[in-house]
């Protein structure tokens, strides 16, 4: 072994002996190693990028621009992480050049007034103006690394199946925000057939890093971080088959190694809401390895709690003319909102618990494994005892909805006239909409806090010299309620691009 006996033993003792993944499993920070434990190095580069997703190949792409040598460790045997799995949406607007040549106008205010209005609470303010401010040479920058977009629109509220781009991907077209700030659409997918934008993407950005010159290692888990006297991090343990191995960081250190959702031990501890959704959506390397590391070395967690929680109400767009309402049945949101809202309104604030209620004319396709079909029936007081409502609550919440919905008008909650309807036509169907039992993909939004410039900060607020993070595995513009499909992968690639270019511009450690 490359480090000294006694940060061995520690290494080892953290691993365990159930492989690599398993070993990831648990809660508590990975402390790091000293780098007076390390005898020599085995891997040496100017920067280290942990992780092979959009946020770690855009970052290593842009160390290896500045000139710097780039070094990307993948814990799995094959490189792009969750962001291969993902849609591939990137949220882009301001006016690019795809929104223009569909005839669609964008601001820059527009969309930074959107995603500070629609996000949650004390949303990452410095961070989304950057983004929005660069948004169309961040487009530019995408383009002339191989990711191709079509000049064509999708209506669709959905992943366009049809290799259509852009779309409005979030909820720019419902209430409130769409009276908040104009609306365009700003989903911009890779060209692809189906929901594979994700792997195109990737597809791209993968053998611009190679192109570029950037090395990869697959199979190599990154495990503890190394730390000189000084505070700075001069590289990383990590774990290449059997063999422990020291990886030297001339400047620094990025972790982009995704978020935790696949942690069921680090879920339930930090983002409980979150534990009970039945589809953990990623990676099988979310972890949460880089964020325990960083939190290893002091750098501050924060908003571990946040995540998405998606209710996937469409397709088909019919079922939005049917109410969600909760275990009072009481209606509790708008229906043609984004559906990572109706699963965050549900998951956070209903206690994971909501229900469906349609007619004839609103119901789902027989079969549809999603939303189970809890019960049918004649009337809507024959669905409320079905369903075991209180007498008479979900007769009064239909009635008031039908009342004006005569009229196309939703005074609750203003959902679109386009969607509102009276439900009257029998049988009317009650489904599911439990996070336990819907289908409802989940992912981390918390992790690592971090600067502008993707450089980590500790507890009290100083830069840890050497250590970067970008992705799943910082606390970026992301937040609860997710707003749209492609602020994600916007987040990663742009701030993963930070992450490299300054990491790049580190002193030399000596």
């Amino acid at each position: 072994m490359n480090v000294s006996d006694k940060s061995r033993r520690r290494f080892l003792s953290g691993l365990g002996t159930a492989g690599v993944l398993a070993a990831a499993a648990g809660c508590d920070p990975r402390a790091p190693a000293a780098r007076r434990e390390v005898r020599q190095w085995d891997y040496t580069a100017d920067v280290v990028v942990a992780g092979s997703g959009a946020a770690g190949t855009s970052a290593a792409i842009e160390a290896r621009a500045a000139g710097a040598e780039v070094l990307m460790l993948e814990r799995l045997p094959k490189t792009g992480g969750s962001s291969a799995m993902s849609g591939g949406v990137c949220y882009l607007g301001g006016g690019t050049p795809l929104q223009k040549a569909l005839g669609f106008e964008d601001s820059i205010e527009a969309m930074r007034d959107f995603m500070l209005a629609a996000g949650g609470l004390h949303p990452a303010k410095e961070k989304i103006e950057l983004y929005c401010e660069r948004s169309l040479e961040h487009f530019d920058w995408l383009v002339a690394h191989g990711v191709k977009y079509v000049q064509k629109f999708s209506e669709s509220k959905e992943l366009p199946f049809d290799g259509s781009s852009p779309y409005f991907s979030g909820c720019e077209l419902a209430a409130p925000w769409r009276d908040i700030a104009r609306p365009a659409p700003r989903g911009h997918v890779p060209t692809t057939a189906g929901h594979t934008g994700g792997r195109t993407l990737m597809e791209a950005l993968l053998p611009a890093a190679e192109s570029a010159g950037v090395k990869t290692l697959r199979g190599v888990s990154a495990e503890r971080l190394v730390r000189e006297d000084d505070g700075r991090i001069v590289g990383l343990l990590a774990q290449e088959g059997e063999r422990t191995i020291a990886v030297r960081a001339r400047r620094g250190v990025v972790l982009a190694c995704g978020g935790f959702i696949q942690n069921r031990e680090m879920l339930k501890r930090y983002a409980p809401e979150l534990y009970d959704c039945s589809v953990p959506w990623a990676n099988a390397g979310d972890m949460g390895i880089g964020i325990r590391m960083g939190m290893g070395v002091g750098a501050a967690a924060i908003r571990m709690h946040q995540g998405f929680a998606i209710l996937p109400l469409y397709p088909p767009e019919r079922t939005i003319h049917g109410i969600v309402v909760n275990r009072a049945a009481q209606r509790f949101l708008p229906e043609d909102s984004y559906y990572a809202y109706a699963g965050h309104e549900t998951a956070y604030n209903q206690h994971g618990v909501a229900y469906l209620v349609t007619d004839a004319d609103s119901s789902y396709d027989d079969g549809d494994f999603r939303m189970p079909l809890l019960a049918e029936a004649a009337s809507i007081a024959a669905l409320e005892q079905a369903g075991g409502f209180a007498e008479g609550a979900l007769q009064q919440s239909v009635a008031f909805y039908n009342q004006h919905a005569e009229r196309s008008v939703d005074p609750l909650w203003h959902k679109h006239p386009k969607w509102v309807t009276p439900l009257a036509k029998p049988p009317f169907r009650l489904y599911d909409l439990s996070v336990r039992s819907a289908f409802c993909p989940a992912h981390t939004f918390g992790g690592l806090e971090t600067t502008v410039r993707a450089e980590v900060l500790d507890a009290g607020g100083e830069r840890i010299p050497g250590l970067y993070a970008a992705g799943r595995t910082s606390a970026g513009m992301p937040s609860a309620p997710y707003i749209a499909s492609g602020v994600s992968i916007g987040d990663c690639s742009f701030f993963g691009r930070q992450a490299g270019i300054h990491a790049a511009k580190e002193e030399v450690a000596v």
